[in-house]
């Protein structure tokens, strides 16, 4: 079906589709006042539950979805319910766990958050590059035990981030992003992505996985999850990495092969930075936990607490956009879902 984008006219009736939780965190009274200034909004409470009368009658009215983290799948049940709704602006990254097949033959429109949401994470990936790099924790962790400051002029020619040499795993979103901070700092840096054709634009080498992980000081995780890329970073990979080597996780714990990771960093052989384990939670009994090379933090890259205002100003500026009828900035394409967290 062709996608019709609509033209200059009365303004876009919008509803916000999430969880409470969520409209409260990412759109405060400053965000909802600029989502209305160029939309129509259905005031609120948003709608978490698709089924109710109230839900059926605000869908029978909207032109477009304002959704978030915990918006119910947008099935056929609920396209029946919405015959005018023909866009969905998500404030969030992945728009798999609501916007259904029906959505797509339908012919709506779908713009996602994901380039603004890419921005945390890749400067949190930055950031444990270069700590990681200087043995930061580490020689904290022994600062604190000893009290006592190490003589510096013995530091091992191992720690530093000069001409060190750091491989990324996918040039997603924050793939490239990562590579674009990187740029101002004294490292070499490696890609493996099989669908990527402008690597000497990106100022990158691309090798194959082998090459990757044997040649890297540092690598960092930022694959999407998919059948074909669940234990990706497997066994082989792993043991390829030299003595001393970081990997880097922040794109899905399951990309991993968590079980031969915690062997190498048990046997202190590689350090790690994890923001996804699988499960998500690791059991309070799991070895990483009290691994000292391993730094395990709560799936916290992404937007969150002010960089929250970022997603919602994406959201604003893509509903005044497709309002215009200028169309989205960031729009998601069925056939680019393969490829996408």
């Amino acid at each position: 079906m062709t996608e019709a984008t609509p033209g200059p006219g009365p303004r876009p009736r919008a509803a916000l589709a999430m969880s409470a939780d969520t409209a409260a965190a990412v759109l405060d009274a400053e965000s909802l006042a600029a989502l209305g200034s160029v939309c129509d909004l259905v005031p609120p409470p948003v709608l978490d539950d698709l089924t109710t009368p109230r839900a059926r009658a605000v869908l029978a009215g909207v032109d477009l979805l304002v959704t978030g983290w915990g918006c119910p799948p947008l099935d056929e049940a609920v396209l029946a319910a919405a015959p005018r709704l023909r866009a969905v602006v998500h404030t969030a990254g992945s728009v798999r766990g609501h916007v259904t097949d029906a959505c797509w033959e339908r012919g709506i429109e779908v713009s996602s958050a994901a380039a603004a949401n890419a921005l945390p994470v890749a400067e949190y990936t930055l950031a444990m590059i270069l700590l990681s790099g200087k043995e930061v924790l580490e020689r904290a962790r022994a600062y604190r035990t000893d009290r006592a400051r190490a003589d510096w002029l013995r530091t091992p020619r191992t720690v530093g981030n000069y001409r060190r040499t750091v491989g990324i795993l996918s040039a997603s979103l924050i793939g490239r992003r990562v590579i674009e901070l990187l740029r101002p700092h004294d490292v070499d840096v490696l890609l493996y992505d099989p669908y990527v054709t402008d690597a000497d634009e990106l100022g990158v080498e691309r090798v194959e996985p082998a090459e990757l992980f044997a040649r890297c000081d540092t690598v960092s995780v930022h694959t999407p999850l998919l059948p074909t890329t669940r234990g990706l970073v497997s066994r082989e990979l792993i043991g390829a990495m030299r003595p001393g080597a970081v990997l880097i996780n922040t794109a899905r714990g399951a990309v991993v092969d968590q079980e031969a990771l915690t062997e190498a960093a048990l046997a202190g052989r590689i350090r790690a930075v994890l923001d996804v384990t699988d499960p998500e939670v690791l059991p309070p009994d799991h070895p990483l936990w009290e691994c000292e090379n391993v730094l395990i933090t709560p799936h916290l890259a992404g937007s969150q607490g002010n960089e929250w205002r970022r997603l919602a100003d994406l959201a604003v500026a893509e509903t005044a956009r497709w309002a215009s009828g200028a169309g989205f900035l960031h729009p998601v394409r069925r056939e680019r879902l393969a490829f996408l967290a």
